[in-house]
């Protein structure tokens, strides 16, 4: 289908699908049913009004009128369409009719309708006539209407074909008619698009608001229009271009997520679409190819997939079964359904998993239902009523059913399933479906008979090559000995990727003048915004590295043999292993990648399509498995490997194209792979599984050292075997691999695998049509006869006379004299050190030099001013302290910076009227307040540790952050900004989470945390807040309410795609969106991570800037830029491409004392910089001045160019790029590098009227209550009120800007009234969000998501309505990630939560009668008690508090996550208190059935809780004999 050609042409520039970097989506969706079986117009009014219910999870464009997508599916309304003239059977079983409904041009319309015409003719179906869908247009915005389709529908009749083989006709039909189309010249490519072609479904959908979607549509204002169900779905999108047809539902599902390893799958799907011909449908072969579509967007695809299946004979539920598996594995759940286990292995080597966030409702007109992903990563909540209708929804709270009517309440949990059968009226749940459905076939039986597992095998132990032979290998494979002795022996040594600090200063590969491998050219991608990333330590048990060998077959009609497969639990193959599969049953044969270098007569291409053919010609005659190698002794000067990263990504797009990749594996057996990022990429681009021969070797090599052995024996090194060195490096590349995956929010290697998650910087276009088609390179660069000639360099180097008797040291980690250049070098450091402690500007104009006449390092280095205008005065230029309120410091927490250094940086900035920020961990209250206490030596008692004050300084960051972790995220934090950052990433390790060492943790900085000093703080890599793009409007909502007066900035790391991210950021009401480059600078990150992730902070500007100007919404956000930036050039660069704030982060340092020692995270900065250590920060020489004086010289620079520029201010420059030039230069590796990119601006004529204010909520519950004199009086007189209001779904973020008035009225703690807001109905999102003391909320009835989310006091206690006498144990009251970073007070719900409960809790008190996954994740404090059933990974990564978990049914032992926590019977009196007076309490406060039972049989009960204990908490009374004083007491 061609919907797409005119938003992809749109995108051209990019090189990449539009697909994958272009369309982003986030959304509420649901089903409602009616399990009588009665079809009403009720059903379609209760769907109208549930999907208006979710408009705030919707986005608007810029005219605030067009929505990014509404839609309903329904049955067809016979009635109805009758009524309009139609001659139809009277019954309304009438299957062997249709209709498709048609979204076309007007101009088209004869054309279009001839084509349907001869079609429907060809395929004997009867048309019996086009109706006119009645539209109303004047209620579309301005955009919608610019695109405004006619919307039509065909009705159709077959003489002998009825509902599901007419549907497969019609599909065939449909298909055939978007063919012909598409083959036209016409305008209807863009807009010819057929919603639904069916005998049981219509689709109608827009690009409309929900509420606009039933004025739009007269059909659905028809009373006639009658329904037993609806499906519906509400979009918020990110793409840059509004289109009708990528509004939801589609076919036959909604969805609500991402997902994330798109190309790989569309790359599968295309090789196996030639197993059609082999199929049922092999006439209709070339109607029906190409299956998915490569321009379409991931929901669209996804259904195409899933239309398919449904097609080929599976029901709904199978295929998403197939399609989104569950994690099956370490599963206690499934023990009782082996069947269902059986199901999922044999399909899992047929069928890659559509893996990433997801709820996918589902419908085919016979069956309607929904599915999550296995991860659970977005909300899905049902109610069923008692006169049986079934509300399915991303909210609860979306249906007006009295309270008495309600059954049954519950939620989806991860990876599970709900369906409705239609026909029958009937409920199915979860495990009824998926029993059934995995009964069907003996899968056990066929998997014994077919699956292999491929065992683990020994290592090897001989060298058998002696040290200059291994150099040799070296040398020609291209390691050096950083890659050696800091990466390779690192990993054997301790099993762990080696870390490193401060980012990365070294030039992009494409432009440095030292070798680097093609490796190096790729950028991984990651997530952020619309889907979260997982932590693949604590989140394990939804990860797998499993993946499998063999053919793919047709999942469509399954047979024992195609359960043929080898099972490899790693990836990973050591020379052995790799053997034994040649011993397997399986044909496996072995192709070298060594060409001649002196064959004259044939090109570089030529010669390794002849390695492809030579496979192509292996797969015919049968080999299911091929193993590319460089494996070859000696090597010899003749000849040359192919870069085994070129080979498999050639191999791999090769077969694509054949379409027999599915027949084949992949496996390389090469020297030149040895880092995480090399096995990534690998994987990335097709090979299943890697044999690392030379790693291996030089692990051997390592290990056998005298050196090393020594080490060994005085206790230097851990004392490890040979086998186990080698198995160190082994896991440290399976842990590096799982970070990758789960930093772009991938789960299953298998998906990972093929799936081209990377941006490339600097190679050519016909280097990526060659290998790696699809992927992103939009600067250029290197052709393939240059690669091949910078690769021949390389490998001839390891042929001189006489070997070096050490590798090379290009010093592309540390810094080396005559190595790579390194922007913080020495002498940089000490000239800016000089010259800001002295005042000097001729110091910092040789500062300046230094970095402007350095070698090309970023792309930036690249452009030149080149400006008309004539020069002017420096007089009439904005002044310095214009500029400087621009300047920001980067976000620095106090914790991986000394208090010293944190509070310099504040007081410097807010001197020079620009803002600090606080990063993560709090901020000292104390610094709030102005300086005033200075004595006559100019020191302050309560800032004894500063040098150099000023009366009336202030100590507070201006931008306060709120990153994962939620570390010192308290109200009293929040009302103190002027601006509060949400991180979403880190450009130095972007989708990563981080981790503060025990050592840092000091006593002052755990009680800034609220946690245990010298305990390990975890931040997640996600916000659990933040899974979605209307996760992040939430979050941004949330802290307008708290602090109305803050702006909301949100931080988002350069990557391909990230424009369209950042319009769903500014649809999402931030006032601030900052692009972080991938140099940024940090405490502590993997070395891959600071080599390999993100890209610079120009590109990323740059697609923000013109996007937000082509979506009209860039007057609506500032624009803030950080990354590597030192000098008035750079703003001016940044200034150019659309920035107006810029951030300085390692500079900053740097001119405040710092010496890139690069140790951060050793606390053992030599300069107390970055260390806690009290001794190392008594030498810290920092004062406000050195860094005021650095930003002034800056800005004074800044004057200076826009002078010579010709411009007075640079709010006239912003976006300006036609003052820059590219005049490509000379580089060492290619003359093709191209930076149109940040040249070719199509929004020159753009005027940006800066944006100055602060985004408003508009008026919600909390202002209707503060208007209440009652509420007002009460907090002015610190006094005791009771008010009682309904509340509906709408009504979010309830209790947060009541709290945040009271807490900076009277600061923390201080309010000594009481108010007892009394709530009835469905409270929407964040309900009691970062409440304080004296605030209690009693809702009755039902919350949604983030309930309690940053409470800091207070209570809040959720009760079923009254009326409901449904069992309460069994009702899930309140929704994922409940009480996440609370600080304190108390949350009592009588009923069951969701997923992550009190994730990252600190000091919190709940109790609840059931959890979904993940509870007490990363908890730091607190109280949790659980009296009912609970999920899996309860208690990860938990470093404090305590939990009791009662256990009626013995499983929660199997639930645990054991790396920190265990759990123990209460075993003193103290602790056996703790729990009994919490239940007591909770009791009195909900009158809980269940705890009052568990209460009156205390006795029988206590023994079955479990507590939760971490080591924090070990040596305690409550959890201790040895410290309780009731020694005699003790059970």
């Amino acid at each position: 289908m061609q919907a797409s050609k005119y938003f992809t042409n749109q995108l051209s520039k990019f090189h990449g699908y539009p697909s994958l970097v272009a369309e982003r989506d986030g959304c509420g969706v649901g089903f409602i049913a009616d399990l009588n079986k009665n079809s009403s117009n009720q059903i379609v009014l209760n769907a109208l009004k549930a999907l208006n219910c979710m408009e705030h999870r919707g986005g608007c464009s810029a005219d605030g009128m067009s929505g990014d997508g509404a839609g309903i599916t329904l049955e067809i309304p016979w009635q109805l369409i009758r009524k309009d003239g139609f001659n139809l059977p009277t019954t309304n079983n009438i299957g062997n009719y249709g209709i498709a409904m048609i979204f076309i041009a007007q101009d088209d319309l004869e054309l279009i309708q001839k084509i349907f015409s001869w079609v429907l003719e060809e395929y004997n179906l009867t048309l019996i006539g086009w109706r006119y869908v009645d539209v109303d247009s004047s209620v579309l915005g301005k955009q919608a209407k610019l695109n405004e389709p006619l919307v039509l529908q065909a009705i159709i009749k077959s003489d002998n074909l009825y509902h599901d083989n007419l549907d497969k006709h019609l599909y065939i039909v449909r298909k055939k008619i978007e063919k012909l189309v598409s083959q036209t010249n016409l305008k209807s490519n863009k807009q010819f698009y057929i919603c639904s072609f069916s005998s049981r479904i219509l689709v109608y959908k827009g690009m409309v608001r929900s509420e606009i979607l039933s004025k739009y549509y007269q059909d659905l204002s028809n009373s006639l229009y009658i329904s037993s169900f609806a499906m519906y779905h509400r979009r918020f999108s990110t793409n840059t271009m509004p289109k009708w047809s990528l509004a939801q539902p589609m076919r036959f599902m909604a969805h609500n997520g991402e997902i994330n390893t798109l190309l790989g799958n569309l790359n599968w799907s295309k090789s196996k679409e030639s197993l059609l011909k082999d199929s049922q449908w092999s006439d209709y072969y070339d109607d029906l190819s190409p299956i998915t579509n490569f321009e379409n967007s991931d929901s669209a695809n996804l259904d195409a997939v899933l239309e398919l299946f449904i097609h080929s004979g599976k029901k709904p539920q199978e295929a998403l079964m197939i399609l989104i598996p569950e994690a099956y594995k370490n599963q206690p759940a499934l023990l009782q359904y082996p069947e269902i286990i059986d199901f999922y292995e044999y399909y899992s080597h047929l069928q890659e998993s559509w893996d990433g966030p997801a709820l996918v409702v589902f419908t085919d007109g016979k069956f309607v239902g929904a599915t999550l992903d296995r991860n659970g990563l977005r909300p899905a909540r049902y109610t069923v009523t008692k006169d049986n209708l079934i509300i399915l929804s991303s909210e609860t709270g979306v249906y007006d059913y009295k309270s008495s009517s309600i059954a049954s309440q519950g939620r989806i949990g991860p990876g599970q399933m709900l369906c409705v059968d239609i026909i029958k009226g009937l409920i199915l749940d979860n495990w009824s479906i998926k029993s059934k459905i995995s009964q069907k076939f003996p899968y056990r039986e066929w998997l014994n008979k077919y699956q292999v597992v491929l065992n683990s095998q020994k290592y090897l132990e001989n060298i058998n090559f002696n040290n200059a032979e291994i150099a040799r290998l070296h040398t020609a494979f291209g390691y050096t000995n950083e890659d050696v002795e800091l990466v390779i022996e690192h990993m054997a040594s301790s099993a762990k990727e080696p870390t490193f600090c401060m980012g990365d200063d070294t030039p992009l590969a494409i432009l440095s003048n030292k070798p680097h491998l093609l490796y190096d050219y790729f950028k991984q991608r990651f997530a952020q915004v619309t889907n979260p990333a997982i932590d693949p330590l604590r989140e394990s048990l939804v990860m797998s590295l499993t993946t499998y060998l063999g053919s793919k077959n047709n999942a469509f009609n399954p047979t024992p043999l195609m359960a043929q497969s080898i099972q490899l639990n790693s990836p990973i193959l050591n020379e052995k292993e790799l053997l034994n599969l040649f011993d397997s049953k399986m044909s496996i044969d072995k192709i070298s990648t060594w060409i001649d270098k002196n064959e004259k007569n044939q090109s570089i291409s030529e010669k390794i399509l002849s390695i492809c053919l030579q496979c192509y010609e292996k797969i015919k005659i049968g080999v299911k498995i091929l193993v590319l190698s460089d494996r070859m002794h000696p090597i010899s000067i003749n000849k040359i490997f192919i870069s085994p990263l070129l080979i498999v990504g050639t191999v791999h797009h090769y077969l694509i194209k054949k379409q027999i990749r599915h027949k084949v594996s992949l496996i390389i057996e090469t020297g030149q792979c040895w880092t995480t990022h090399h096995f990534a990429l690998l994987i990335g681009y097709g090979a299943s599984a890697i044999c690392p021969y030379l790693a291996f070797l030089t692990v051997r090599q390592w290990w056998n050292n005298p050196k090393t052995q020594k080490l060994m024996s005085i206790g230097k090194l851990p004392i490890l075997d040979i086998y186990k060195s080698q198995d160190n490096y082994r896991k440290a590349i399976e842990k590096g691999l799982l970070k990758i995956l789960s930093k772009m929010g991938i789960s299953l290697l298998s998906s990972y695998h093929g799936a081209q998650i990377f941006e490339i910087l600097g190679l050519g276009q016909d280097v990526v049509d060659l290998a790696f088609c699809g992927t992103t390179s939009r600067l250029s660069g290197m052709t393939l006869y240059e690669l091949y000639n910078d690769s021949i360099k390389s490998y001839d180097l390891a042929f001189i006379k006489e070997l070096p008797k050490k590798l090379p040291n290009f010093g592309y980690v540390q810094y080396r004299p005559s190595a790579e250049y390194h922007v913080n070098n020495p002498e940089m450091s000490k000239t800016l050190h000089k010259a800001v402690r002295n005042k000097d500007l001729s110091l910092y104009s040789k500062y300046k030099k230094l970095l402007n006449e350095r070698p090309a390092t970023n792309l930036r280095d690249l452009l030149e001013f080149n400006s008309t205008n004539k020069v002017i005065d420096i007089a009439h230029v904005e002044s310095v302290e214009n500029i400087l309120e621009r300047f920001c410091t980067g976000g620095m927490s106090l914790g991986a910076l000394s208090r010293e250094t944190h509070e310099t940086l504040a007081i410097a900035m807010n001197r020079i009227g620009g803002k600090s920020n606080s990063g993560e961990g709090g901020e000292d209250p104390i610094r709030f307040n102005p300086i005033v206490d200075l004595d006559e030596s100019e020191s302050s008692e309560n800032f004894a540790h500063l040098k150099g004050l000023k009366m009336n300084d202030v100590a507070s960051s201006a931008i306060k952050q709120i990153a994962s972790g939620r570390f010192g995220v308290t109200p009293e934090y929040l009302v103190n900004a002027k601006q509060l950052e949400i991180k979403v990433a880190q450009g130095a390790k972007p989708g990563e989470g981080g981790q503060l060492p025990g050592k840092k943790v000091s006593p002052y900085i755990a009680e800034l945390r609220n946690c245990k000093p010298g305990v390990t703080l975890i931040s997640p890599p996600p916000h659990h807040d933040i899974y979605s793009i209307e996760d992040l409007a939430q979050l941004i909502f949330d802290l307008h309410q708290i602090n109305p007066k803050a702006q909301v900035s949100v931080k988002l790391v350069a990557s391909i795609g990230i424009g369209t991210i950042a319009a769903g950021v500014a649809k999402g009401n931030a006032d601030i969106i900052q692009i972080s480059g991938h140099d940024g600078g940090t405490g502590a990150s993997p070395l891959s991570s600071i080599k390999h992730a993100g890209v610079p902070w120009e590109l990323g500007l740059t697609e923000v800037h013109n996007t937000l100007v082509g979506n009209q919404l860039r007057n609506r956000v500032i624009l803030r830029v950080d990354g590597g930036l030192r000098t008035g050039k750079d703003i001016v660069l940044a200034a150019l491409m659309g920035a107006e704030e810029f951030g300085f982060g390692t500079i900053a340092m740097i001119a405040t004392g710092c010496v890139m020692a690069r140790i951060c995270h050793t606390n053992n900065c030599p300069v107390g910089v970055a260390t806690q250590r009290q001794d190392l920060r008594n030498r810290f020489p920092g004062i406000p001045s050195d860094l005021v004086n650095f930003f002034i010289f800056v800005a004074e620079e800044v004057r200076q160019i826009l002078a010579n520029l010709g411009y007075k201010s640079l709010d006239e420059i912003i976006g300006k790029t036609s003052l820059l030039n590219f005049t490509a230069p000379t580089l060492a590796k290619t003359q093709y590098l191209n930076l149109n990119v940040l040249l070719d601006s199509s929004q020159k004529d753009f005027i940006l009227k800066s944006y100055k204010g602060v985004h408003s909520n508009g008026e919600v519950l909390d202002d209707i209550l503060l208007n209440k004199n009652s509420i007002i009086n009460a907090i002015n007189s610190q006094s005791d009120v009771i008010q009682n209001i309904s509340i509906i779904n709408t009504d979010r973020c309830v209790g947060a800007r009541i709290s945040g008035l009271i807490t900076k009225m009277y600061g923390k703690d201080k309010f000594g009234g009481n108010l007892q807001l009394n709530f009835n109905g469905s409270a929407g999102q964040s309900f009691g969000a970062f409440i304080s003391k004296g605030i209690h909320l009693n809702l009755q009835g039902e919350a949604n998501d983030y309930v309690g989310k940053g409470m800091n006091g207070g209570e809040i206690i959720i009760c079923p309505l009254q009326a409901s006498l449904i069992d309460d144990k069994s009702q899930v009251i309140l929704g994922n990630t409940c009480l996440y970073g609370a600080t304190g007070g108390y949350l009592f719900a009588n009923g069951q939560a969701g997923e992550r409960f009190a994730v990252r809790n600190s000091l919190g008190h709940a109790v609840i009668e059931g959890v979904g996954d993940h509870a007490c994740e990363y908890m730091t404090g607190g109280l949790i008690v659980v009296l009912g059933a609970a999920g899996r990974n309860i208690g990860a990564g938990m470093t404090g508090g305590l939990a009791y978990f009662l256990d009626e049914d013995n499983s929660v032992l199997s639930k645990l996550n054991n790396e920190i926590i265990k759990a123990q019977k209460i075993i003193t009196q103290e602790g056996e208190d703790q729990l009994k007076n919490l239940i007591e309490l909770y009791e009195i406060k909900t009158k809980s059935i269940k705890a009052k039972f568990i209460l009156d049989n205390w006795l029988h009960f206590v023994d079955k809780f479990w507590q939760i204990v971490p080591p924090s908490e070990q040596e305690t009374a409550i959890t201790n004999v040895k410290y309780s004083s009731f020694k005699s007491l003790v059970k």
